[in-house]
């Protein structure tokens, strides 16, 4: 891929605007890759803004720049006006343009500047002019150091660029722990702690920083609304919106709530199911042989990696885990 990441600083050196989007729901991997390009396009003196369609969650909000960027649920005219100006745009970190939410998604198929997707996510969507789609990349955070290093630049290397990069990885691996991590990704982060970052600082930010509402909302969702589905390796957890109002929900809060439940032993796939703004929004996480992309795709207008995806459901949330029940038999048998 050396070539089209040299092409790729060649298209941000001769553009005038360039936007950075990501996709809804932001994580540490769309925070990361969104922010270390960002201070990346700012190191080589050119204009960028970051015009992603919600708000990240406060566990994510001390980076450096976080608070530029500019959230579509909050400022549509403005992101609207950002995408008309670009003359470069590029989407991380997802691969269909429906991703960003259907009411941004208009103003990104609309939007007349060059679009270059750098994802790593199967099934790429053709609405970019280029294409950086790696699915055996453990995140899109790492594409962005490729996207560096490869085309030279990794002199420009620094504490400001490595530091979101290195949350975007090991948020998106797991804290490194998922089959998705290689010997070139160790390899990146050691480039990234000679360069300045304070891995320590990154961890206790993001993972040891709790309000006692979220950890309440945690224990009682282990506690109470943990369930096996007999005869297979197989759990779920549910919380009602009554069960957000009563511990106070902050966006964040359920992070990494799915892999609570796949993690106790025998369990092999698990799902986690929240009733929020009239839409149940679920997150699947598999290991070993069971997958939970195709069963994403296929019955929850989602998709997503082999071991992690996430959907939706416009059903009641009684009716969408009666009907994630009745699948289990057929991919998880």
């Amino acid at each position: 891929m050396t070539n089209i990441f040299k092409q790729i600083v060649s298209e941000i050196l001769d553009a005038d605007h360039i936007v950075i989007t990501s996709h809804k729901g932001p994580d540490g991997d769309s925070i990361g890759c969104s922010l270390g390009l960002y201070h990346f396009i700012k190191k080589l003196n050119k204009q960028v803004v970051i015009c992603h369609p919600d708000v990240a969650p406060d566990f994510l909000r001390w980076l450096e720049a976080s608070d530029e960027i500019i959230a579509f649920e909050n400022e549509p005219e403005k992101v609207k006006g950002e995408l008309e100006s670009a003359d470069l745009i590029f989407c991380l970190d997802y691969n269909s343009p429906d991703r960003v939410g259907k009411d941004m998604q208009e103003f990104l198929i609309q939007a007349q500047g060059k679009k270059i997707m750098i994802d790593h996510h199967p099934f790429p969507a053709d609405f970019c002019d280029m294409v950086v789609s790696d699915t055996a990349c453990c995140s899109t955070s790492q594409l962005i150091f490729e996207l560096i290093d490869q085309s030279v630049n990794v002199d420009k290397l620094d504490e400001r660029i490595g530091t979101p990069l290195y949350l975007g990885i090991m948020t998106d691996t797991g804290s490194f722990r998922f089959p998705s991590v290689t010997a070139r990704t160790h390899e990146v982060i050691a480039t990234l702690l000679k360069a300045g970052v304070r891995h320590s600082d990154v961890h206790e930010k993001v993972y040891d920083s709790n309000t006692l509402d979220r950890l309440q909302l945690r224990g009682y969702a282990v506690a109470e609304k943990f369930e096996k589905i007999p005869g297979y390796p197989v759990a779920f957890i549910s919380l009602t919106q009554e069960d957000l109002e009563r511990f106070h929900y902050k966006k964040g809060d359920t992070e990494g709530l799915v892999n609570v439940a796949l993690s106790i032993d025998g369990i092999k796939a698990a799902a986690f199911f929240m009733e929020r703004d009239g839409e149940i929004k679920i997150s699947f996480r598999s290991k070993g042989d069971f997958y939970v992309n195709e069963l994403a795709m296929q019955h929850f207008s989602g998709g997503g990696h082999k071991y992690a995806a996430g959907g939706m459901s416009l059903e009641p949330l009684n009716k969408t885990i009666e009907r994630f029940k009745n699948l289990v038999p057929d991919y998880f048998a």
